[in-house]
């Protein structure tokens, strides 16, 4: 345990030890875990001597950012690291059980029976050759030594029991047919198929979506609740932390900082990396009497002193002529089927969206996977084509534009992707990668490319001698700094932010969200935020605008929009983000268990005249037909 963290093991918290060192009432136990992995230089210590426990009918959550040791915490309760390249010391006692005792065919029988896990990505853990019932029925048979009709049958109650919507129907449906959050639910399901007594979940609902999130953690309370399991849920979002866990475990550099009860921890942190994650937390409703966006505090991990953030310059000028007017824009892709290709429907992916984007502005597009946001960003810049509209870039009408007169508007606009390692060339070091659309655009080469190149990584707070690096030698955060860096290169009017800090840790998170204020208070740059997590919207814009299936159904100032949303959708998304305080845990939050529906259309469907109406100045609704 940290030096710094006077702090109670568990065991001594939960109860008196019995004759094997397992304290009563717990399922789990860690003792003096260390974990190592073996590397070109020898072996390197990523976990080291950490001690905790989780109690039967417990929630644990493993808290810790990338790279801290939860993950392979959890792997080596299950027996799932690597064998020759891994080493594991110290006790797992699971039932009574020490794990690391028992050989491969014995931990084969431990997992199912006695623990189950399920993992982030759900695609990844399904076969996509098999059908989702006949993956449950597999578990059941191989575990439980049904025959194929009972197993079956048994698959059939799970699959109802997670909530799959008409899941007899579904039952012989493949993977790549379900939404992210149903192909949780049958990963929940499966992992549920033995009635083990530990359910690890490592970080199953990072991926998903606010309101699929909400229907997720939901159902595992329920679960554990009907079947008596304990939890260890691992994760690095302390709102998720907050709505489930019993007690939490911090986790940071591979040894436990501080461990106790969620509502205490939360109330009163002990150590100064637990409340840097606590700060970082974007709180829905915290922007309350702030008109412009708020940078996050900076905490110091050594003291856990943080500032007092400012709110941001007033940048924009709504009279003068906006950076970008978009109008009736419209984007949609075709259905084909059959050996001939025939049209059998089509995707309305964006329909008839109109806004606008001024100078020094944040306009946040907001909305659940697949309601048209990142289209709508994409057909903007045109890396997709769209079937229809006006989009105008400082009075200039682009979408009319020929391939060569489109590509001298580029400079004025660029884009940060969701993943900054699927965005660089990782043949290519980060100086080279910055300086390319200087060069491709005849801006700069040379000492001149460098000069700009050391410039650029200034401005987004990176070392200039960074430059000769490759990005799989850089963190997460400070690829998606590089990509800023790429993105400022030719010094745009407008960026398209998609997603950009979604797949960051909240401490990262906090400081990229920071690092694109200055620049826009600097540079007045005019920001088009694509989100699905509203309560980093709620910090970042000027003014929200709600997607639903292909349309704006509300659009508006951000505190109209958090404050007096008009739309169902609206406020089915604000209901559904966690409140990071564990004593507001009972309040109910209007969940539906519904999938996310489809924009896609049959070949001769119209779509329907929309009109809105305005609530109050700037601020306007769909009018619902």
């Amino acid at each position: 345990m940290h030096a710094g963290s006077a702090l109670i093991p568990d065991s001594a918290a939960l109860g008196k030890a019995t004759g094997d060192g397992q304290p009563e009432g717990n399922i789990l136990s860690i003792a003096d875990l260390s974990i190592s992995f073996l590397s070109d230089t020898g072996w390197r210590t990523v976990v080291r001597d950490i001690s905790f426990d989780v109690a039967s009918r417990q929630t644990v959550a493993l808290v810790g950012e990338s790279g801290s040791g939860k993950s392979v915490t959890a792997l080596a309760v299950m027996g799932l690291n690597p064998a020759g390249t891994s080493r594991v010391t110290g006790r797992i006692s699971l039932n009574g059980k020490n794990l690391l005792s028992l050989s491969e065919r014995a931990m084969r029988d431990v997992r199912g029976n006695d623990a189950a896990m399920i993992f982030q990505e759900p695609m990844t853990s399904l076969n996509p050759v098999h059908t989702i019932g006949s993956q449950v029925t597999e578990a059941l048979v191989s575990h439980r030594n049904l025959s194929r009709g009972e197993a079956q049958a048994e698959a059939l109650r799970l699959l109802e029991r997670v909530r799959i919507p008409a899941a007899r129907s579904r039952f012989d449906e493949y993977p790549h047919q379900f939404s992210g959050g149903m192909r949780q639910r049958v990963m929940i399901a499966m992992a549920l198929a033995c009635r083990p007594k530990l359910l690890i979940a490592d970080e199953p609902t990072t991926a998903l979506d606010v309101t699929i999130q909400a229907q997720i953690l939901g159902l595992i309370k329920e679960l554990q609740d009907e079947e008596g399991m304990s939890v260890l849920f691992i994760t690095h979002d302390m709102g998720v932390v907050a709505e489930i866990a019993d007690r939490t475990v911090v986790m940071y550099d591979g040894q436990i900082v501080e461990t106790g009860d969620t509502t205490k921890i939360f109330r009163q942190a002990e150590h100064p990396y637990t409340r840097s994650l606590l700060s970082a937390v974007p709180r829905l409703g915290s922007m309350v009497g702030y008109e412009r966006p708020l940078r996050f505090p900076v905490v110091d991990r050594e003291t856990g002193l943080s500032d007092q953030p400012a709110e941001t310059a007033d940048t924009v000028d709504y009279a003068a002529q906006p950076v970008l007017d978009v109008s009736n824009l419209t984007t949609r892709f075709v259905i084909r089927s059959g050996l001939l290709g025939k049209v059998c429907g089509r995707v309305h992916a964006v329909e008839n969206v109109s806004f606008r984007v001024h100078a020094g502005e944040t306009l946040a597009l907001v909305g659940e996977s697949g309601c048209g946001k990142s289209t709508t960003g994409r057909s903007i810049l045109r890396l997709m084509e769209p079937e229809s509209g006006s989009v105008k870039l400082d009075g200039k009408e682009i979408l009319t534009l020929s391939p060569d007169e489109m590509r001298g508007q580029r400079r004025h606009m660029q884009m940060v992707f969701q993943d900054p390692f699927a965005s660089l060339n990782p043949r290519m070091t980060v100086g080279a990668s910055i300086a390319q659309p200087l060069v491709v655009n005849g801006l700069g080469r040379g000492r001149e490319a460098g000069d700009r190149v050391v410039e650029l990584l200034n401005k987004v707070g990176l070392e200039p001698e960074m430059a000769s690096r490759f990005p799989h030698e850089f963190s997460g955060g400070q690829r998606q700094r590089v990509c800023i860096a790429r993105a400022l290169a030719l010094e745009p009017k407008l960026i398209v932010a998609d997603e950009a800090v979604s797949a960051l840790d909240v401490s990262v998170k906090a400081q990229v969200v920071n690092l694109m204020l200055d620049l826009q208070a600097q540079m007045g740059l005019a920001y088009l935020f694509v989100s699905h997590d509203m309560a980093v919207v709620e910090r970042v814009s000027h003014r929200v605008a709600v997607m639903y299936l292909g349309e704006i159904v509300e659009i508006g100032p951000r505190a109209a929009i958090f404050g007096n949303p008009q739309h169902p959708y609206t406020k089915k998304l604000l209901e559904a983000v966690p409140v990071p305080d564990p004593e507001r845990r009972q309040r109910k939050r209007g969940v539906s268990n519904d999938e996310i529906l489809s924009p896609i259309r049959a070949v001769d469907y119209v779509p329907p005249v929309r009109s809105y109406r305005e609530v109050s100045p700037g601020h306007s609704v769909m009018i619902e037909a």
